[in-house]
């Protein structure tokens, strides 16, 4: 599914209907909601018939005690309506807002489960938008909108037929109009949309400015980069401006032409009505309830044709939801998934494994890859970048399913277990360490969330993390800021060990563990991770020597194949591509010092 942020809105109204499965628990209050909507359109009808009364009875008939129940029953009248319109807008609002959440508890659960493939081709802000935005569209169709479209719709059925039986020759009339009222605002109705629509993309675009430039923002200040920043985002700011104005200026026409035909009508039916008046044909009671009639029915048409906008802009965002909850992962469980063997072995092998990127399917990443990594054994995958080290990490983590071949861990085929429980055996340390906006604790923690404090305090001093936690203003439950910014490098590598040893998963992936940290601290976190090591299956890609060097077995892949197997002092004898790449590492001291 590709990112796709600038979509009409649907007018195809049914696709509304697969909200129906998230309104049916609360059948209920739909019930009620509509009992309410029900008296609130009847009442508002029943303030024509009171006035009819109150003019001819009470006041052209001069009998005060007749005025006086005229009056107490209008005030009846208003009283249920204030009641039933309360009863309506509380109900229909909770169902809009409880919908909207049931939507995005639905809509987030399913985008935890799609596979990474799936975000190689869709940007994590299309998927932000369907949760807040779109979700929030549906919410004003449920709590408002469709509310709105029925009591609307009830009134100018009911107020039309009012009418009639007020005066036909006047009903005649006002529907006469109507559709002169109708003709502009669907016309400019349309016209509001498209630039409703065209402003929601220029703030899209002021909010994607915002967020990139914010979220480098030590690389804009680096560069200098402020000064042709600050200009670039005035423009999509005032490109904005413009095109709100253009909407505001639309909407105040229509708004005027609406005024000007609606109140035009009135005025030529209250004219002729006068005349009839006049004549005696119709009582001034009557001729009152029927203007209020008539401006009722033209309000409420109008009030429709303004919500249709809504309705239709609500379906176009539950085709994108329903889009993304129809959207199946890639990679799933069987039907009847094979148990991993108890006690865990870690054992793994690549049996003639071929795999293409989704993204990239005329490239390899791996082709006809095999090799097998005994329980307990320490091997390190060596190579040039983009040799298809981490995608090694990728299939074996089951994020993807190769294209050819098998992934097994512990003798069972990864595409034939459960992938949660093949995650489960799985400890990583990542190149580039994921912070959470959270604390110590549950930064730790997220490794095994049922782990203690103790066990958690453990893990961070085995990582000699727990050094420079303790000196943070409140230690452990200090915030460490959004991914992580208040640390250095070094300490979010740290933080991400004592993650992976909290695990305590019997096969172990470090991801140049080791990248980030100075000579002192990888000293430190090396003793770590040997001890760590120590009796479980690690995979290790690096390019450090004392990672390489200690590493049982040594497999160089280049262009997704391995190329040569062995340990350091065979892969330097046999020469080509490791003895390039350790000649280049024996260097680095050297330049180094010279650089010193």
């Amino acid at each position: 599914m590709a990112a796709n942020t600038d979509r009409p809105p649907s007018r195809n109204l049914g696709a509304l209907r697969p909200l129906w499965p998230f309104l049916r628990p609360y059948r209920l209050r739909l019930l009620g909601a509509a009992v309410f909507l029900l008296i609130a359109a009847g009442t508002v009808l029943g303030l024509g018939w009171a006035l009819r009364h109150l003019i001819d009875d009470g006041l052209a008939g001069g009998n005060a005690a007749l005025l006086d129940r005229t009056v107490i029953a209008l005030l009846g009248v208003v009283v249920l309506a204030a009641f039933a319109t309360f009863g309506r807008f509380y109900l229909v609002t909770w169902i809009g807002e409880r919908i909207v959440a049931d939507l995005r508890r639905a809509v987030y659960a399913r985008v935890l489960e799609l596979s990474p493939g799936f975000y190689e081709v869709t940007r994590t802000a299309e998927i932000i938008t369907r949760i807040t935005t779109d979700t929030t569209l549906v919410q004003t169709v449920v709590g408002s909108s469709a509310s709105v479209t029925l009591r609307n719709l009830l009134i100018v059925v009911g107020a039309t037929v009012m009418m009639a039986i007020t005066s036909i020759k006047l009903m005649l009339m006002a529907l006469a109009i109507i559709p002169l009222v109708l003709v502009p605002i669907l016309a400019f109705g349309r016209h509001v949309r498209r630039l409703s629509r065209e402003s929601q993309d220029r703030i899209a675009d002021v909010g994607a400015y915002v967020d990139e430039s914010l979220g480098a923002i030590r690389t804009v200040q680096a560069f200098t980069h402020e000064s042709i920043d600050r200009p670039r985002f005035a423009q999509r700011v005032e490109d904005a401006f413009v095109i709100a104005i253009k909407r505001t200026a639309v909407r105040a026409i229509l708004t005027a032409i609406v005024i000007l035909l609606v109140f035009g009508a009135v005025a030529f039916v209250l004219w002729v009505g006068g005349h009839d008046m006049l004549a005696g044909k119709i009582s001034p009671g009557a001729l009152s309830s029927f203007i209020f009639y008539a401006i009722l029915a033209a309000s409420s048409a109008g009030a429709i044709s303004e919500v249709i906008g809504d309705l239709q802009r609500a379906a176009g965002a539950m085709e994108r939801i329903i889009e993304l909850l129809k959207t199946e992962p890639a990679v799933t469980a069987p039907a009847n998934p094979v148990s991993l063997p108890v006690p865990p072995q870690g054992r793994v092998a690549f049996e003639n494994v071929r795999f293409h990127y989704p993204s990239r399917p005329d490239r390899a990443a791996l082709e006809n890859l095999s090799f097998e990594v005994k329980p307990g054994e320490r091997v390190a995958l060596v190579g040039p970048s983009g040799a298809g080290k981490t995608t090694v990490f990728q299939l074996l983590l089951r994020y993807y399913d190769p294209d050819g071949g098998i992934v097994r861990l512990d003798g069972v085929a990864l595409t034939e277990a459960d992938p949660q429980e093949v995650r489960r055996r799985i400890g990583l340390v990542p190149q580039e360490p994921v912070i959470f906006s959270a604390d110590a604790w549950e930064n730790i923690r997220y490794g095994r969330p049922e782990a203690s404090d103790e066990e958690v305090r453990a893990a961070a001093v085995a990582a000699h993390a727990a050094e420079f936690l303790d000196r943070l203003p409140d230690g452990f439950k200090t915030f460490l800021g959004e991914k992580g910014v208040r640390l250095s490098g070094g300490q979010r590598q740290r933080l991400a060990i004592a993650r992976a040893i909290l695990r305590d998963a019997p096969v172990l992936l470090l991801d140049e563990a080791t990248s980030a940290l100075d000579a002192e601290s990888e000293r430190a976190v090396q003793d770590a991770l040997d001890k760590l090591m120590a009796g479980r299956t690690t995979l290790v890609i690096a390019h450090r020597l004392a990672t390489v060097q200690k590493a049982s077995r040594i497999i160089v892949i280049d262009q997704g194949r391995a190329v040569a197997t062995g340990t350091h002092d065979e892969l330097v004898r046999q020469g080509g591509l490791y003895a390039r790449l350790a000649a280049l590492q024996f260097d680095r001291p050297r330049w180094d010092a010279a650089a010193g």
